[in-house]
């Protein structure tokens, strides 16, 4: 017998939060836009390297945000057609390209800090100083609106926020040194700074997001815990062509062959599973085939079967 659970805290069907992603990811990046405007504009007015290199950062920040905007507004579809399990994984590619677009930004950032190391130009401090404090308080307020999700495409734009934060800290920093002791070279020297927390933090998404695309189980997630629980369950003898992967939209997706004794509360196990499956591990796309006591030794065929929620 085939079998499917689908748990979504008790809601029922479809991504979760639907529209709360979309409203968060449009503050961030119309807030995001408005400051790296104000600080470009400031970077070119007084030739402050760290700024602009913060303020291109903050670019390629914009964009990553706009294409993680996108992603959760397409991943809201509904399932339809060919696309049945709906258009979530979307939010899968946004981080993808942002760690590319980080990574390649990080070069560039490195390239351009080197070369002025030799010739720092004098730069304002305290201008340095209050632009730079104006985007820690940009880039923590717009963290907070996507704190608290375990969906990759949120998680990807909260730390990229966080990151930029301590890199306008460390501008802020520059500036002080600049200010009262006249150090130039801390321009260019914050810069190539941003340029390795830029590369850092780029290679751990692009990292995170290759493991989603592949169907890698989702951080957090211990697969053999999830084997002991299920091979848990009442009369289960064998668990095997056990799969997790990631929809995407926070949704995570469980396949099992379970090898189980006949008995009359076929319907009652598998809802009781896929809901234990939902609270203990976050699972909540589970579908289960429940076998004879002989079992498969090979990947299983069968017919189609009944659901079961």
């Amino acid at each position: 017998m085939h079998a499917h659970g689908d748990q979504h805290h008790g809601l029922g069907h479809g991504p979760p939060r639907a529209g709360s992603a979309t409203r968060a990811f449009a503050v961030v990046t119309l807030i995001n836009l408005v400051y790296t405007a104000l600080e470009a504009a400031v970077g070119f007015a007084t030739g402050s390297l760290a700024l602009l290199s913060d303020a291109l950062h903050n670019l390629g920040d914009v964009l990553g945000l706009a294409m993680a905007w996108a992603a959760a507004a397409i991943a809201e579809r509904p399932p339809r057609g060919r696309h049945t399990y709906g258009w979530g994984r979307a939010t899968l590619l946004s981080p993808l390209a942002n760690a590319l677009l980080l990574v390649g930004l990080s070069g560039a950032l490195a390239w351009e800090a080197l070369r002025r190391l030799s010739a720092p130009p004098e730069v304002p401090g305290m201008v340095v100083i209050t632009v730079a404090s104006i985007g820690i308080a940009v880039n923590l307020g717009a963290a907070w609106f996507l704190r608290g999700d375990g969906d990759l495409n949120r998680r990807g734009a909260y730390l990229h926020l966080l990151a930029d934060a301590a890199i306008s800290l460390a501008a802020v920093v520059a500036g002080a040194g600049m200010l009262l002791f006249g150090w130039r070279w801390l321009d260019p020297a914050t810069a190539l700074l941003v340029g390795i927390v830029v590369a850092v933090g780029g290679w751990r998404l692009l990292r995170d997001s290759l493991d989603a695309v592949m169907d890698a189980v989702p951080p957090g997630i211990d697969v053999d815990a999830v084997r002991a629980f299920l091979a848990s369950r009442d009369d289960v003898s064998t668990v095997h062509h056990l799969h997790v992967w990631s929809l995407g939209a926070g949704r995570t997706a469980l396949t099992a062959h379970l090898v189980r004794a006949a008995s009359d509360d076929g319907d009652a196990f598998l809802s009781a599973t896929a809901q234990a499956l939902a609270e203990e591990f976050g699972i909540d796309h589970a579908t289960l085939q429940v076998e004879g006591g002989d079992g498969c030794s090979q990947p299983c065929t069968g017919t189609a079967a009944p659901h079961a929620h």
